[in-house]
């Protein structure tokens, strides 16, 4: 079995990369439309100030993922064909990045929201609090975690390039 080239690893790199932001990408979407949607709804002139606010930054945090996700698209178009898929994977693997960030958010301030308006205010920051946690135990802990657990078990597929690890 051959090694590959750096270019056809940087090809691999995109195209797994361009894989984990369709599911992002779906349900970042699904959550934006919710909140899209959620001031038409008849309940929603119930909600306090505190929980507009909320829903302002799960909103926002919304779009900005949405946009953030999305974005490698755009960016291949613009770079089509020029021999630049080194810096199309870094900028990606950072939109990627800063899109789940923002969707994290997102997801934490919509569930604060719901449970809030539903809830007693402390309740819903306990299960908001244990919300954040589930996420960032996953999202965050588990992976750079692993990191360090060992080379021996090291699957060549999944290597990155050394300048999309540093990033």
């Amino acid at each position: 079995m051959s090694k590959e080239t750096e270019k056809q690893r940087w090809q691999r790199n995109f195209a797994d990369l361009l894989q984990e932001l369709r599911v992002a990408q779906t349900g970042v979407q699904i959550l934006f439309a919710f909140l899209l949607t959620l001031p038409f709804s008849n309940g929603f002139t119930r909600t306090s100030e505190f929980q507009k606010d909320v829903y302002i930054v799960a909103l926002l945090s919304a779009a900005g993922a949405t946009a953030m996700i999305i974005s490698p698209v755009a960016f291949h178009r613009a770079l089509f064909r020029q021999g630049r898929k080194p810096e199309l994977v870094r900028f990606a693997h950072r939109m990627a990045s800063g899109g789940l960030a923002l969707m994290l958010v997102s997801m934490v301030s919509a569930v604060l929201l719901i449970t809030d308006f539903v809830l007693d205010r402390g309740i819903a920051f306990v299960l908001t609090a244990i919300t954040a946690a589930w996420f960032l135990t996953f999202w965050v802990a588990l992976p750079f975690a692993r990191r360090s657990w060992g080379d021996d078990d090291i699957d060549d597929d999944d290597d990155e390039p050394q300048a999309l690890t540093g990033d």
